[in-house]
Formats: structure tokens, C-alpha cells, sequence
């Protein structure tokens, strides 16, 4: 960026403040956010006539008013695509892990409170020949889905609409137009749909309680789509098996009742943490930036069809 542009840069691992977020706001041709930073609408209205470009440093797109943004002139783009295998990879490790029991096993180790083999400690579930439900089948519950296939797993999705036969069915996967029917059927769900307006709470307490007591549910994509605290106490309750999450309703808020439940497996929001693709997703805001810059569309503009 700085051999491009004139570029101020906040050097810090932490959020900026909105205090910080609104001077930059009112001076800036261009705002680089990350999803900390929350750009909303009073935000947005304080914002300098120069600001015209938002392009945000990660694919989703919950923490920006764009609809605010697009009334205001401002274009807003994001870096789809490149979080994809990463994301992926992280969804099947937790799945593993909770289905495993592998978080409770290393808290044994962690506390010296192993007392050796037996028969029946720590028992999971097989992943070989069962179903795995994914809410959401974009580009992240594809690759997810060809990872559960080379596990034996067979592919249920839920999604606004059905795949396209050529991408349906090299995955082998089934296609569920009733999300309820679907969430009666699998043995592990995993969320893969964005928080919208429409996917608020989609997974609320009437949704989970139709999943087996055996089930688990992984969460990758964003926390806003479960009701965390219906999760929670069928989770105290023994009415899932287990849960894998990475993300949480509350942002960093995790609901503590979580914490101190050993079917669950949590982690820092960290599914797409390579460096790789923290250096692809620079590269696609220098791309949308230039391109911008040089009088075009960026090529990662957000439109009201993605929302």
C-alpha cells in the first residue's frame, strides 16, 4: 500500500476506536477495515465527501451498513474466495475433534488426570457413513463437502438454492428444500451461511431441538445464526452430543456457561488464520483499491444481491 498510495496505517493487533475510526472516516479517499471495526450508520453519515471506497480486509460483510454506504456514494468491497480451503479445513478439524472427544481428551492430559486406557473412555462417533448437514453451500460448504466425502461422510445441504447439477453431483450431495426435514436427519450440521437479516437466529431453539441427541454441531461461518443460549442449555442439557464453534453470537462475548461444558470445543474465530491467506486477502484489497483507483469498478464490489 505504501508504494501505491499515501497510506496511514493503525499498526496495532487491536480494533481501532471509534473515536480513531470517524477521524479516519473524515479524511480518507479509501477506509481499509477489518471485521472489528464496526462502520455503521452514524458512522457513515460523519464520513468526509473524499471517502468513496470501503474495502474490507475479509469476506464478511456484517460489521458495514452497506446499504448506508451505497446511499451515501460509497462503494464497498470484500475478498471472497480466498478464505475458502482454510475455512474449510478448520470446519472438518472441528468436526473431528468434537465428534472425538479430542478436547476432553487433551484437558485430561493438560491436568495430568489420565489414568490410562479403558474400554469405554472418551467413546466418539465414526464419521465413516454419516450424514453431515451444511446450512449454507457456497464455496466454503463445497470444500467442506468434498473433505466429509474422502471421509466416507455423506453430503446434505440446505441452501436459498439449489446447486447447479455440475456442482451438485460430483459431491454426491442431496439437496433438502425444507431445512427443518434436513436437521431431523443428520448426525453432524455445520453452519456455513453468512449472518443476514434473513439468517438471524436461524438456528433457533424450535430448529435445534429437531437434531438427534447424538448429533453435533460445528460453527464456523458466523455466530449470530445460533441461538447460542438455546445451544447452550441443550448442550448442559444432554440433548446434543457436542459442539465445535468458532465463532460466537456475542463477538468475543462468549456466553461463560460454554466454557465450563466439556462437550464443546471452542476457538478464537481463528478459521481462516494462515498466512497465506492473510497475505492473499491483502493482495485482493490492493486489487480492488487500484482498480478503483484508476477510474474502474473494484472487482469485489459488494451489490445488494449478496446481502
Amino acid at each position: 500500500m505504501r508504494e501505491l498510495f499515501d497510506v496511514r496505517l493503525s499498526d496495532s493487533e487491536h480494533p481501532m476506536s471509534r473515536a480513531d475510526l470517524a477521524d479516519a472516516m473524515a479524511e480518507a479517499d479509501i477506509l481499509v477495515p477489518t471485521i472489528t471495526d464496526v462502520i455503521d450508520a452514524p458512522l457513515l453519515g460523519g464520513a468526509g465527501p473524499r471517502l468513496k471506497l470501503i474495502a474490507n480486509y475479509g469476506a464478511g460483510i456484517d460489521h458495514i451498513d452497506v446499504s448506508t454506504a451505497r446511499q451515501r456514494g460509497i462503494l464497498v468491497s470484500n475478498t471472497p474466495g480466498v478464505l475458502t480451503e482454510d475455512t474449510a479445513d478448520m470446519t472438518m478439524a472441528l468436526i473431528l475433534s468434537t465428534a472425538r472427544r479430542m478436547g476432553e481428551g487433551i484437558a485430561q492430559m493438560q491436568s495430568e488426570g489420565w489414568s490410562g486406557w479403558a474400554p469405554e473412555a472418551l467413546l466418539g462417533m465414526r464419521l465413516r457413513g454419516k450424514r453431515l448437514g451444511i446450512l449454507g453451500m457456497g464455496r466454503i460448504g463445497q470444500a467442506l463437502a468434498s473433505r466429509a466425502r474422502a471421509f466416507g461422510m455423506s453430503v446434505h445441504y440446505h441452501n436459498r438454492r439449489r446447486l447447479h447439477e455440475g456442482l451438485e453431483a460430483p459431491l454426491e450431495a442431496t439437496f433438502w428444500d425444507s431445512l427443518d426435514q434436513m436437521l431431523a436427519r443428520v448426525d453432524v450440521l455445520s453452519v456455513n451461511a453468512p449472518h443476514t437479516p434473513a439468517t438471524f437466529h436461524l438456528l433457533n431453539a424450535r430448529r435445534l431441538k429437531l437434531l438427534k441427541r447424538t448429533a453435533i454441531v460445528v460453527n464456523t461461518s458466523r455466530g449470530e445464526v445460533i441461538d447460542e443460549n438455546a445451544l447452550t442449555r441443550m448442550l448442559r442439557a444432554g440433548d446434543l452430543a457436542g459442539a465445535g464453534l468458532d465463532v460466537y453470537e456475542r463477538g468475543r462475548g462468549v456466553n461463560p456457561r460454554l466454557r465450563d461444558l466439556p462437550n464443546v470445543v471452542l476457538l478464537p474465530h481463528m478459521g481462516s488464520a494462515t498466512r497465506e491467506a492473510r497475505l492473499e486477502m491483502g493482495e485482493r484489497v490492493l486489487v480492488n483499491m487500484r482498480t478503483f483507483a484508476d477510474g474502474h469498478r473494484p472487482p469485489d464490489q459488494v451489490v445488494p444481491s449478496m446481502l
